[in-house]
């Protein structure tokens, strides 16, 4: 502590200023000189004993005071940053614990979301397989529709009688519509199937951005709860603690993933539920083409059967027709040989007559022989007439005999052409027909 201060006029006390005081009322008056003119030069800038002792006290009280309170400041400041070196440690050590529990939490959801997404992508990839399935069905339809098209047309070709709207062809017009409505259900449902994969990608792109934020902000969190006050890499960041703008709350994070965990799971239902249909469909419909054209098989055969069953019976009565047209044509012959033959007695009866008519007078006389001969005409013009209409009755029967034949063999003729058709060309070509596994896909 140092007593030797100099001031200057006008003179301030010291005191007075660290008490508060207002400068204007403790001006210190400076001593008036003496009288004497020799001792002026020595008295102009002293003290008197009273100010130096005053000077004094004000100094050390001052300086007491100001130790005073160095004093209870400097154990406040020990008690200050001890309990704030606590609190500081302490609420780091709760923030590195939060940050633990968060990447858990971050962990939790990302493994969710990857779950989800992996799931997603299995069954996208189940969908675009059925949706080949599907394609593939739908283009092994085409064969059915083009055997039985060509099967109705090859028909249409039937000859006479036989082009008949039997039970082989209406079994053909239900195969057409049948296939007709299993390629617009086909159709339809590789429609729903595309839909279904573009609502899977588009959850799938949802939680892979969700999983990519996490990733990001799992990475941030981890770096971050890796800090410690030895870390060099740390800097001062003033404007971090900051509220930042469209900041979410952990319900509304929490919501979001939730959201989009819930929205894939909707999608997974509802492509195992599409899943289930198409792998129905496909089996149905294999199954119900299959089996209308084992009915349409199984009409072609039994309309087989019966056209040979009418061609042999049209056959065996061709053949008793031909032998019959052999036997009239034989009797006709006979019957213009009975005729014939007649001619002969029939000019000796005439000639007889025609002589014993020259007799003269008389001797003109329906006598025995004459009667004789006349009954003996009578019974050749009777004999010829009836052998004359047996004759015209048999060439009658014969010319329908022969109508009959050219009938039966024109008849056959069809049913030839109509075994041809159904057998050869129909049958044979709808042995083409798909199987069960092309009709499903396979």
């Amino acid at each position: 502590m140092c007593s030797d201060v100099v001031v200057s006029r006008p003179h301030y006390d010291s005191r007075a200023v660290a008490q508060g005081v207002p400068e204007k009322d403790h001006l210190v008056a400076a001593p008036q000189p003496s009288s004497g003119l020799a001792t002026a030069g020595y008295r102009s800038a002293k003290y008197t004993p009273t100010e130096w002792f005053s000077n004094y006290q004000s100094l050390l009280q001052q300086a007491g005071t100001d130790c005073h309170e160095a004093t209870s400041l400097q154990r406040e400041s020990r008690t200050l940053y001890q309990d704030t070196d606590a609190s500081t440690f302490k609420t780091q050590a709760e923030g590195t614990r939060r940050l633990g529990e968060r990447l858990q939490e971050i962990h939790y959801w990302k493994s969710e979301l990857q779950r989800h997404i992996e799931q997603l992508l299995a069954d996208t990839e189940s969908l675009v397989a059925l949706k080949t399935r599907l394609e593939k069905a739908l283009d092994a339809t085409e064969i059915p529709y083009a055997i039985a098209t060509d099967n109705l047309n090859c028909r249409a070709r039937r000859l006479g009688a036989d082009l008949v709207r039997d039970t082989v062809e209406e079994e053909l017009f239900k195969e057409v519509d049948l296939i007709r409505s299993v390629q617009a259900l086909l159709k339809r449902t590789t429609a729903q199937v595309v839909s279904q994969i573009k609502l899977n990608r588009e959850a799938k792109h949802t939680l892979e951005m969700d999983w990519s934020d996490k990733y990001q902000a799992y990475h941030f969190d981890d770096h971050s709860g890796r800090h410690s006050n030895m870390s060099s890499d740390t800097q001062h960041h003033p404007s971090s603690a900051a509220m930042q703008e469209q900041v979410s709350s952990h319900p509304s994070w929490t919501k979001f993933t939730q959201d989009n965990l819930f929205k894939a799971v909707q999608e997974e239902q509802a492509t195992n539920s599409l899943r289930l249909l198409v792998e129905q469909v496909l089996q149905d419909t294999a199954e119900d083409l299959r089996v209308q054209c084992s009915s349409v098989d199984r009409a072609f055969s039994e309309r087989c059967v019966e056209l040979n069953e009418a061609k042999t019976q049209l056959n065996m009565q061709l053949k008793q027709i031909l032998e019959q047209i052999g036997a009239q044509e034989k009797n006709i012959v006979a019957l213009q040989q009975a005729i014939h033959n007649k001619e002969a007695p029939l000019r000796v009866a005439q000639s007889r007559l025609y002589l014993r008519s020259l007799r003269p007078n008389m001797e003109l006389c329906r006598d025995e022989p004459q009667l004789s001969l006349e009954g003996e005409v009578k019974q050749i013009d009777a004999t010829l007439a009836s052998l004359q209409q047996k004759l015209s009755k048999a060439r009658e029967s014969l010319s329908r005999l022969e109508e009959s034949r050219m009938a039966l063999e024109k008849d056959i003729n069809c049913k030839t052409h109509s075994l041809f058709i159904d057998r050869e060309k129909c049958m044979t070509h709808r042995k083409r027909y798909p199987t069960t596994s092309a009709l499903s896909g396979y």
